[in-house]
């Protein structure tokens, strides 16, 4: 089982991690970008906005996300491997170049390795305005709220075009029902 937390920065995934950490103490848990010793690298660059074209940006991810795929996702295959953020949010994010043409790049990255289950975790445009207001933004953020409930609009449309097994969960509910919604979906 892959199963990846989807959703804009504020929406939650950390704390939803943590606790499927707790309740799956055999899983494998790992993060996009950055779940490999080069990742970490890439992902440093990327989120610093080293990368000052777009295109370099989305080069630097899927450089990632192969190494991740490699590494981390096909050696687990008989193992639960849990991953914030996954190919869905490669795709959604490369908003320069058509979606088809980021999608055909993101399936050569992942060697066609896809999510199992997907859980995307969104915001309400007065949910997303209220979380960004009490944090420091990194560059990704920095964006603004448009851009960022652009991308969730694009997450949801990445999901549908790849047909995955797939839960969309209101962030702003409370963290336990958040929990239980994502236990019922992973074990139903």
């Amino acid at each position: 089982m892959y199963v990846v937390i989807e959703g804009v920065d504020t929406a939650g995934k950390s704390t939803q991690l943590d606790i499927l950490k707790k309740n799956h103490k055999k899983a494998v848990f790992t993060k996009e970008p950055g779940g490999t010793e080069i990742g970490l690298k890439l992902r440093a660059m990327a989120l610093n906005g080293e990368a000052t074209s777009k295109t370099a940006e989305m080069f630097l991810f899927l450089a990632d996300r192969a190494e991740h795929i490699e590494q981390v996702i096909k050696p687990n295959e008989g193992k639960m491997v849990v991953s914030d953020r996954s190919v869905i949010s490669g795709i959604s994010y490369a908003k320069e170049l058509p979606l088809e043409v980021v999608t055909s790049l993101n399936l050569i990255a992942t060697q066609n390795t896809l999510p199992s289950h997907v859980i995307l975790l969104e915001l309400s445009k007065e949910e997303l305005t209220k979380r960004l207001s009490g944090k420091t933004n990194d560059s990704i953020e920095s964006r603004g709220i448009d851009y960022l409930l652009d991308i969730q609009d694009r997450m949801k449309k990445t999901v549908e075009m790849l047909n995955l097994n797939h839960i969309y969960i209101d962030a702003s509910l409370s963290i336990e029902e958040i929990s239980q919604k994502i236990e019922g979906f992973i074990n139903g």
